[in-house]
């Protein structure tokens, strides 16, 4: 009786430790069992290769997407990192009176301020070097950086920006680059003007042209700001060894061209600057130079520590580049039948506060700007302005989008007074084999108007046309 006494006891001890275990479990965090998967790299043997060519290709970093295990700067971390964050001015043209980081400073968990007067050569621009790193003096649009705090999270970053009193006196701002044009206009970066590159066209005699014409068409057509918007923000982590060394771990897309920026805003031999680009959560050109690696830096230096930066969305759209908007002026005499004889086009780029990559955008706009069509008499002349809006500069195309827009909604409106199909007026006038763009440049391998007719029948143009 007394065994049966104790068993009893055991299996009631044993029930109890299943129903404890059981909800300690429940109160632990889930972790999901390791999906097994090979890791084997497989490795061709030397020239003996299949060609990649038609073949079917897997991406190297396929697999690594697909099981959630590739790592962007969000997912990287340090031992003893802190968190930085940029404070940006809000206003658009202004002499900065006074800055006063005092109250930042005494926030706890505050370990580091930087203004624009720490940074050893306070200006970078992959054309002209026309921008601040920190703004020191003058802010040029809202979306300047006049300070920049190191804290050990973000939050705290956060709450110590707001502490930062910045004493502005207002100067006159241009927003609009038809404004910006005039010699009576405010100059963003005085005593400079506000045109600082401009590209003219010319092939033919434009006048003789438009004096055979039998009709001469005339439209405006204008492009908005657009941002980039990548899932992925502009995101950097900056650390120095004890051998005065900086390795950043960045999302520019082009890291030989940040490293001699680096070099330059530092004064550091390239040989001391390590660049990482770390693999990229999209980027469309809007990552193409550096933004607050020299903060980072700097901030890291002072503090011995690494240092992480990742941008708001906010701070994407006021202060990272944008497309730039053109306003794009057509005038184009054609014949009855709708064969073009002449064509004038004036663009005037936005270029926002600072040059960034406007030279390279201006230039392929000019030549883009005429369309894929022969025209025997041309003229574009082209402009680029400062205003004291958020900065334009790479993006997808180069300004090709903006013009083509541009020159087949003229091409619509031609045929539409005319009375012509839309698609017979392009096949009138595309390029051919051998035709010469507008700087002259003999085209091989045309098939504009093979294309066309291929993309027509597909679609069945001439079914909805009827």
């Amino acid at each position: 009786m007394a065994d049966e006494t104790k068993l009893a006891g055991k299996q009631q001890e044993i029930a109890l430790d299943a129903v404890r275990r059981a909800d300690l479990e429940m109160r632990l965090p889930a972790v999901a069992p390791a999906a097994p998967y090979p890791i084997e790299a497989l490795v061709p043997e030397v020239r003996q290769q299949t060609p990649a060519v038609g073949q079917r290709a897997t991406r190297p970093d396929g697999r690594l997407h697909g099981l959630g295990q590739t790592r962007y700067i969000g997912d990287l971390s340090f031992p003893g990192m802190l968190h930085a964050r940029i404070k940006r001015a809000g206003v658009a043209s202004a002499r900065i009176v006074r800055i006063d980081t005092r109250a930042a400073e005494a926030v706890p968990g505050v370990m580091a301020v930087l203004t624009g007067r720490e940074i050893p050569v306070n200006s970078f621009g992959p054309s002209y070097q026309d921008q601040a790193v920190l703004a020191d003096g003058r802010v040029f649009h809202a979306g300047d950086g006049v300070a920049a705090v190191a804290a050990v999270t973000e939050q705290v970053a956060a709450e110590a920006l707001e502490l930062i009193r910045v004493e502005y006196e207002p100067l006159p701002a241009v927003f609009d680059p038809l404004e910006a044009l005039r010699e009576d206009t405010p100059k963003v970066h005085p005593p400079n003007g506000n045109v600082y590159a401009q590209k003219t066209i010319r092939k033919g005699d434009l006048k003789a042209g438009f004096a055979a014409a039998d009709r001469i068409f005339e439209g405006r057509y204008r492009t908005q700001m657009v941002e980039h918007v990548s899932l992925e923000p502009h995101a950097a982590i900056a650390e120095w060894d004890a051998n005065g060394r900086v390795t950043i771990w960045c999302t520019v897309g082009r890291i030989t061209l940040a490293r001699a920026d680096l070099s330059r805003t530092l004064k550091l031999p390239l040989n001391r600057i390590r660049m990482i680009g770390t693999i990229v959560g999209g980027n469309f050109g809007g990552k193409n130079e550096i933004t607050q690696e020299p903060v980072l830096a700097l901030l890291s230096k002072k503090m011995g520590r690494p240092v992480k930066g990742v941008f708001t969305r906010g701070e994407e759209f006021t202060a990272t580049t944008t497309r730039h908007p053109i306003i794009m002026d057509y005038q184009t005499g054609v014949t009855k039948d709708g064969r073009i004889l002449a064509r004038k086009v004036r663009l005037v780029l936005d270029g926002g506060a600072y040059c960034s990559w406007s030279e390279t955008t201006l230039g392929k706009a000019a030549i883009l700007a005429s369309g894929p069509y022969q025209i025997e008499n041309l003229q574009v002349e082209a402009y680029v302005v400062y205003t004291n809006k958020t900065m334009t500069g790479a993006m997808r195309g180069f300004g090709a989008p903006q013009v083509c827009f541009a020159y087949e909604s003229h091409m619509d409106d031609i045929a539409a007074a005319l009375g012509i199909d839309p698609l017979e007026i392009r096949l009138r006038n595309a390029f051919v084999e051998g035709s010469a763009s507008p700087t002259g440049q003999v085209l091989h391998s045309v098939v504009v108007k093979e294309s066309l007719l291929q993309a027509a029948a597909r679609f069945g143009w001439k079914e909805t046309r009827s």
